[in-house]
């Protein structure tokens, strides 16, 4: 690693940290030259897959467009930036998990409905009116009836299944 203030090549890891939840490798450096530290972030480079629109066009996934579609459904809604820093991590961790080379841009709709849900209520339903196109009142009224009886992800994660579950290739 260069110093970043005398750009010698020699430099030296003085300490070692996990950051941001595990995600990254925090490193405090000294240079032998000029005896200066400073710190490094360290972050997995890895390959995000292509996104299959709904008219099978295929793009590359887009991160500042998932940020901007849940900014947006929080406007103005009491979420912190790191609680929604955290759901946009679950988000890019699911897709990564699902290991595969495309995946429909229906299924990262519902991964950022099932935070969202999870994060603020309203902000799910802004979200949902826009993603599944309401066209009328009722499917608004539908919408808020179904939040109300269903169990929200924490209640349900906390429930006990009655059948096992399948998995989602079956």
């Amino acid at each position: 690693m260069r110093c970043p203030f005398c750009g010698a090549d020699d430099t030296r890891v003085v300490d070692s940290r996990l950051a941001n939840d595990g995600d990254q490798v925090r490193r405090r450096r000294r240079c032998v030259a000029c005896d200066e530290r400073f710190t490094t972030y360290e972050v997995a480079e890895l390959t995000m897959p292509r996104v299959i629109k709904s008219n099978d066009a295929r793009e590359p996934f887009n991160d500042d467009k998932l940020r901007g579609g849940i900014m947006r459904a929080l406007e103005k809604r009491p979420v912190t930036i790191e609680e929604i820093e955290a759901a946009l991590s679950h988000i890019r961790k699911k897709i990564l998990i699902s290991g595969e080379r495309e995946v429909p841009s229906s299924m990262i709709g519902e991964l950022v409905m099932d935070e969202l849900r999870g994060l603020d209520e309203v902000a799910y339903v802004r979200f949902a009116s826009v993603y599944r196109r309401f066209d009328d009142i009722d499917e608004f009224r539908n919408m808020i009836e179904r939040l109300e009886s269903d169990p929200s992800p924490e209640q349900r994660s906390r429930q006990i299944d009655l059948l096992p579950r399948r998995s989602p290739k079956a």
